[in-house]
């Protein structure tokens, strides 16, 4: 299903014009707008679901597959030296769109961005771990 309210859903479905990388019967690829790194791409699935918690789950292990096949090929053709699959959920994580959405970020060495996705780590008392272990275990 799609949202005719979503811009993303616009963007994968051909309604607008985009720097289409690749497209299948399931997803269009595009050079994001905003790159943080040149052939910084996003995986737009053509169906809507607003965030990986609503997601098919065959869909979500397609757009996987598709994240790997381009790193691979990013890897190839633009001979960056890395790359960062990233796909947030929710406001606090970082999505700002609320269409499911993977960006493929090819990284370089030396670049003006080569800081992305720092942070100061945490640390928690044995205690606290095993309780945080004991409430997500699955």
């Amino acid at each position: 299903m799609k949202d005719n309210n979503c811009i993303f859903c616009k963007l994968a479905n051909g309604e607008i014009p985009t720097n289409t990388v690749y497209e299948d019967e399931d997803f269009r690829v595009i050079l994001d707008a905003s790159p943080a790194t040149k052939g910084h791409s996003l995986i737009l699935p053509k169906e809507h679901y607003a965030n990986l918690y609503e997601i098919d789950e065959e869909v979500a292990a397609k757009a996987m597959k598709l994240a790997k096949k381009l790193a691979v090929h990013m890897k190839e053709t633009l001979h960056c030296d890395g790359v960062n699959i990233l796909q947030n959920n929710e406001e606090t994580a970082g999505q700002t769109v609320f269409h499911f959405h993977m960006h493929v970020v090819p990284r370089y060495k030396d670049a003006r961005n080569d800081d992305i996705l720092q942070w100061t780590h945490e640390e928690f008392s044995e205690e606290e771990i095993k309780e945080i272990l004991k409430t997500i275990q699955m």
